[in-house]
């Protein structure tokens, strides 16, 4: 798997070079600035990026705005956002145009590196990864009469949990229910968020849309 980083701390984008190196990933390049990622994208399109939040010159919202925009360049881009803090309105700038191939982690996350490689791998394969802190805080800031309000408490975990990217056997072993169990509160979410099937809507990826629109969007 090919590999871009975009990290000003010196520090952590050699240990992030280094790590992904021993576990066979291709480092296509380990940048420190916007620009000088958006021109190893553009010239090498990798698999995978890994963005900073907070880059120069203003240490805002730089590796957002880069990682929006390269995946508007390259819309087959994978992106894992890093932070060092929980900051939603930029998770939600990153996943409204869609969370296929979207990650948003905690820097603290990466030294769990089971964890990290394996939301690292989820994210490039198409899936989402959702820093399990960021998805706490949003249901946390619910607006009133919201129709996450019908869910039951065991529903709102195996949201959550969806949130973050986790699939049906991982949210089990995560809850230590079955995977039964699992099939039955999703289905129970779909309904009372009125979730019907489509032919051109995947529901698991509109009821995580409608959570984070819901809890994000105030």
């Amino acid at each position: 798997m090919r590999v871009v980083i975009a990290e000003d701390d010196a520090l952590l984008r050699a240990g992030l070079e280094l790590l992904l190196r021993g576990e066979g990933f291709e480092v296509v390049a380990a940048v420190a600035t916007p620009d000088a990622f958006l021109a190893a994208v553009d010239e090498d399109p990798p698999d995978i990026a890994i963005v900073d939040v907070r880059m120069p010159p203003t240490h805002t919202d730089e590796g957002i705005k880069a990682a929006v925009a390269a995946r508007r360049r390259h819309p087959r881009l994978a992106v894992l956002v890093l932070s060092a803090y929980v900051e939603e309105s930029f998770a939600t700038d990153l996943l409204a145009e869609g969370t296929a191939g979207i990650g948003y982690l905690l820097k603290e996350r990466v030294g769990r590196v089971e964890r990290f490689l394996e939301a690292l791998g989820r994210v490039a394969e198409g899936g989402t990864a959702i820093d399990p802190e960021l998805v706490a805080q949003l249901f946390a800031h619910r607006r009133a009469d919201d129709p996450l309000d019908r869910l039951t408490p065991r529903e709102r975990d195996v949201l959550a949990l969806m949130a973050e990217g986790l699939g049906n056997v991982a949210i089990a072993q995560r809850l230590v229910v079955t995977e039964g169990a699992v099939h039955k509160h999703i289905r129970n979410i779909f309904a009372k968020l009125d979730l019907r099937p489509t032919e051109h809507t995947d529901r698991r990826v509109a009821a995580v849309l409608r959570y984070l629109e819901s809890t994000g969007r105030q």
